[in-house]
């Protein structure tokens, strides 16, 4: 039956189609009252802008979910979105008025009027009381409907299905629509009648509470009922409008087009574009703060979606999930969770079982009452991670026609779930992807978020998290006024953020970004901009802040194809400046200063070690390359140097330079131990002494300690000399120190503080033996000894040894194998978790003769003996004093 024929359905005017938004009960009816009335034109809630978008509705390339996206030509972060999902009321209207080739136009207020609108309440702080007029917040279209807050923010209105649901007696207003609308369906012989139903309802509560505390309902309202207007003068009767069931009554209400005209004279206006860009159900939910959003997006696509047996349907895909898990879940599993579901319904008198009842059944039975695996299945299936599509033909900047097409040549689609990419930027495709996602980062189009890479430290490779979210479509739009392409456009902002940069520490690292971005056109202006604020910028610490990163950008140019000649020139003059302020910088420096300059000499020097291996790799052709990294990396060990014996230095700093010369190789160990000994020496107060041990000894140098016994000696033997007054002071500072090491090396320096250092100052060794393994001179004996286990190991064993000897060494004594070795993981507890362990076992025994001593530690190490074949693969290890090595 037509709109023009016999028809009932236009009898008392247009018809009124009153929905709740994103409800698959509301869309089901929807489409039944359409089918049933034939309409000859179809209104629907929407920006009037957008009606040239409804024939994209019939590009099978237009997947839902999808949202109609309206922003400020000149300013494109004011934007604002009108979502559809495929269970969308609005989008079953506009899908139907397509496929029967009926016109379909949006009703609601004009987009040009919301954007404009709400910016200017915003700006004029206007409060939710003003009336000011209608509007959206940025990112959330204005889809407020029955049992929704104000999509606003700005208000809180009445809730219509609250009241309705509290009058049914129903203390929840989702339950009690589901058992209302989504469970019955349209009516079987009346498919208007619930449609007539709610609007009843919502008449009543109109009558009772008005505009329901939110005045800008009305001035949409009177421009629906002008669009209306102008539908009947062309259709007649035939219309139907498809809208929030809370503005049914106000459209049916009698009024003058001059009083409708009134409210909407004099709205502020400003140029607005419109398309369609992807939407996702998470975005759909109200946790995400869409005023309009749903709980289960996921639950709610499922429902229409399913044509029979929903609940059965539901429940096998949610062990499908959970098996995809490697959780156990048969088809018995399924059988007894629907009977659950079934029976949950009956006893809560529904008529059928809702997500509720399914959500306890799937607890109950599929997850063994266990709400981990049920906190997977809601993330996955009740709210989803559906991202919807939209064709190329859709109206698009020009960046994201440009970001649509690389992301078509490097195979790299935008979904919803987070996923995790591994790039190697040997490959073509890779390294493209590293660019785009680097470019994207400079636009502020935070699509990928770079991560540690697993089991390579190489430049060549990269770890990216990727996840595409709605309001990055809004994000690019945003980016366009830099450029048509994403490349342009990065280069654009790259060089506009180096000259609004404040830090130089901002310039450095936007270098770095230029890098990664392949964006070499951009470095003659970031490199200028940076020579000018190092210039300028006598703060050592902004210096030595921003050299790192600046170094760092020299080992892309490598894998990248990227020329860093003119970054070496500057980093080197920076470096030289570095050198020059530094050591005056680090006098009279308090705690807190003194380890943030701390931190300052750790990035110098590796930065200087970079810089140097970038130098001597330069091409042959430049003159004088090798030459410079040398006296680079000279005249930085001079700096080291003079830390190093600055008094007035803070003592954190001055270990922490004896330490970088000696991992160095430019400071002997005979040096080290005196620059040691002179700085625990005991007229240095020990909260001075104990700073230097931390600049020294922290940073993970446990190591150290444990292949130098003659350090070990001079530490232990100053931290048993502290006074007990003194040792609340300094052992904060230790305890930070020795936390940072490893768990094997902790046992390793608790092994050789119990038994007592071999080389120990004070004449221990004459008085005490050597431990075996720990000798001074290698063992070959014993060294022989471990051939035949080594052999095993590599696969040797049919190797033939000649040299003397060989054959009684692949016959080991059981004791020569059971030798402790240094740097072993010993089965014994860790005696050194922190500094508290070495004063507590050792500060009662200061007094204590050396025989007590060596007998309360021999116990101990015999009983370790026969445990050391157990160390772990990545133990530290000494060959100088096991006799392994030369």
């Amino acid at each position: 039956m037509t709109g023009t024929g016999g028809s009932t359905a236009f009898d008392a005017g247009p018809l009124l189609l009153g929905v709740r938004h994103h409800g698959p009960g509301s869309a089901r009816a929807v489409r039944a009252a359409l089918d049933a009335a034939r309409p000859a034109a179809v209104l629907i809630e929407g920006p009037p802008e957008a009606d040239p978008l409804i024939p994209l509705a019939a590009d099978p390339d237009l997947q839902p979910p999808v949202a109609l996206l309206a922003h400020a030509v000149d300013e494109p972060g004011r934007s604002a979105f009108w979502p559809f999902a495929e269970f969308s009321p609005e989008w079953v209207a506009i899908r139907w008025a397509v496929e029967h080739g009926v016109p379909a136009r949006f009703i609601d207020l004009p987009a040009t009027h919301t954007l404009a609108w709400e910016q200017a309440t915003r700006d004029s702080g206007a409060g939710p009381d003003s009336g000011a007029g209608p509007g959206t917040e940025s990112g959330h279209g204005d889809e407020s409907g029955p049992g929704t807050e104000s999509g606003h923010g700005d208000e809180v209105r009445v809730d219509p299905l609250a009241v309705l649901a509290g009058t049914a007696g129903y203390d929840d207003p989702e339950r009690w629509w589901e058992d209302v609308v989504e469970h019955r369906g349209p009516g079987a012989r009346d498919p208007f009648a619930p449609f007539a139903a709610v609007a009843e309802a919502m008449g009543a509560l109109r009558e009772r509470y008005g505009a329901g505390g939110h005045s800008r309902d009305l001035v949409r309202e009177a421009h629906m009922r002008l669009r209306l207007r102008d539908a009947r003068k062309e259709s007649g009767d035939a219309v139907a409008v498809v809208c929030g069931a809370w503005h049914v009554p106000a459209l049916r209400e009698k009024t003058t087009v001059t009083a409708d005209r009134a409210l909407l004279r004099g709205l502020p206006k400003v140029k607005t574009d419109l398309t369609w860009v992807p939407w996702t159900h998470r975005r759909l939910a109200r946790a995400g703060g869409y005023g309009a959003g749903i709980d289960s997006p996921g639950w709610y696509g499922h429902l229409f979606r399913a044509p029979d047996r929903p609940v059965e349907r539901w429940l096998t895909k949610v062990a499908g999930l959970l098996r995809e898990e490697d959780r156990i879940v048969s088809s018995a599993h399924v059988i007894e969770a629907v009977r659950l579901a079934e029976t949950l319904a009956a006893l809560r008198g529904r008529p059928l079982p809702g997500l509720g009842e399914t959500t306890d059944a799937v607890r109950a039975v599929l997850c063994e009452g266990s709400d981990v695996p049920l906190t997977l299945v809601h993330d996955r299936l009740v709210v989803g991670d559906v991202l919807g599509e939209v064709p190329e033909s859709a109206p698009a900047v020009p960046l994201q026609r440009d970001l649509a097409r690389q992301q078509r040549s490097l195979r790299l689609k935008p979904e919803a779930l987070e996923r995790e990419l591994e790039l190697d930027l040997r490959g073509d495709t890779d390294a493209g992807r590293s660019r785009l996602l680097h470019r994207l980062r400079l636009l502020g189009v935070g699509w990928g978020e770079p991560g540690r890479s697993r089991g390579s430290t190489g430049t060549f490779r990269e770890t990216w998290r990727l996840r595409w979210e709605p309001e990055l479509s809004v994000r690019v739009a945003e980016a366009g006024v830099w450029g048509t392409t994403v490349q342009a456009a990065a280069r654009a902002r790259a060089e506009a953020d180096a000259v609004a940069a404040r830090a130089l520490a901002d310039v450095t690292a936007l270098a770095e970004q230029c890098l990664l971005a392949g964006l070499p056109d951009a470095l003659p202006v970031v490199m200028r901009v940076l020579a000018d604020r190092a210039a300028l910028d006598t703060d050592v610490g902004h210096l030595a802040q921003a050299l790192p990163a600046l170094v760092r950008s020299l080992r892309y140019g490598d894998v990248r194809g990227t020329d860093t000649g003119a970054l070496a020139g500057v980093a080197a003059g920076l470096a030289e400046r570095v050198f020059v302020g530094l050591p005056p910088a680090c006098a009279a420096l308090d705690t807190d200063a003194a380890e943030e300059m701390r931190g300052h000499v750790d990035a110098v020097h590796m930065a200087v070690g970079l810089l140097t291996e970038s130098l001597t790799g330069a091409p042959a052709d430049n003159d004088g390359a090798t030459a410079g990294a040398e006296g680079l990396q000279r005249r930085w060990r001079d700096v080291l140097r003079v830390l190093a014996s600055r008094d007035n230095a803070p003592g954190v700093i001055r270990g922490r330079a004896v330490r970088l010369l000696l991992d160095d190789g430019a400071l002997p160990a005979e040096e080290a131990a005196r620059l040691m000994g002179l700085a625990l020496s005991p007229g240095t107060a020990p909260p001075a002494a104990a700073a230097w041990v931390e600049g020294f000894a922290g940073g993970g140098a446990g190591l150290l300690l444990v292949h130098d016994e003659r350090l070990l000696g001079l530490l232990d033997t100053w931290l048993t000399g502290v006074p007990a007054e003194a040792f609340t002071d300094v052992l904060p500072l230790l305890r930070r120190t020795f936390a940072a090491y490893e768990p094997g090396v902790r046992r390793s320096l608790g092994e050789l503080v119990r038994r007592g250092p071999g080389d120990r100052p004070g004449g221990a060794t004459a008085r005490q033996p050597a431990v075996p393994g720990f000798a001074a001179e290698p063992d070959t004996g014993r060294a022989d000894a471990v051939l035949p286990v080594l052999r095993l190991l590599l696969g040797l064993d049919g190797d033939h040894d000649t040299t003397p000897g060989a054959n009684a060494a692949r016959t080991p004594a059981p004791e020569a194998l059971h030798a402790p070795s240094r740097g072993t993981r010993h089965s014994t507890a860790d005696a050194l978790a922190d500094s508290t362990a070495s004063a507590a076992t050792r500060a009662p025994r200061r007094g204590a003769p050396q025989s007590a001593r060596a007998a309360t530690h021999a116990p101990a190490h015999h009983a370790t003996r026969g445990a050391v074949h157990t160390a772990a693969p990545d133990s530290p290890h000494d060959d100088r004093l096991t006799g392994v090595g030369t």
